[in-house]
């Protein structure tokens, strides 16, 4: 069975993103062990200097190491946008290729630039979203490769 991890900092306070994630996972124990590692996301001032900032995600960079399995695939604005059929076949080619993946989502304020610089970067969209709402996002699409994958239908 298919191994994959998905590394948030931060965790979902609002009920009805709980919810959908709840069904996402549901789902997607059928096709796979999935791994959900939620950190804390460490707090900031209101207005955090750059400064601030950068040692805020050394500190994530030091929370989120351990977890660094297999294949990592990090979301990023500035990683790769793909199609849903797209994002099926390149996360198969690393399935068949490592015994995990591991997707990354950082806080707000984003992910340190070694967790970038040498793994694989994919956005969902250059629009600025809520790291809570792409967690479901990705979750989704996730789901949605097993499916085309499978040939189930659900992905039109």
């Amino acid at each position: 069975m298919h191994k994959i991890n998905i590394v948030c900092v931060g965790s979902l306070k609002e009920k009805f993103y709980k919810d959908a994630q709840d069904e996402y996972l549901k789902r997607l124990k059928k096709f796979c062990q999935i791994n959900l590692i939620e950190l804390q996301e460490h707090k900031l001032s209101q207005n955090p200097s750059r400064q601030e900032i950068e040692k805020s995600l050394d500190n994530e960079y030091a929370q989120i190491l351990p977890f660094l399995k297999g294949k990592v695939i990090v979301l990023a604005v500035e990683g790769k946008q793909e199609s849903s059929e797209d994002f099926c076949k390149q996360m198969f080619n690393f399935l068949d290729n490592f015994s995990i993946i591991t997707f990354v989502i950082g806080s707000s304020y984003g992910l340190s630039q070694r967790i970038k610089k040498d793994n694989y970067l994919i956005s969902f969209s250059l629009m600025t979203l809520p790291h809570h709402l792409v967690r479901i996002m990705l979750e989704e699409q996730i789901y949605r490769a097993f499916t085309i994958k499978n040939n189930i239908t659900y992905h039109k």
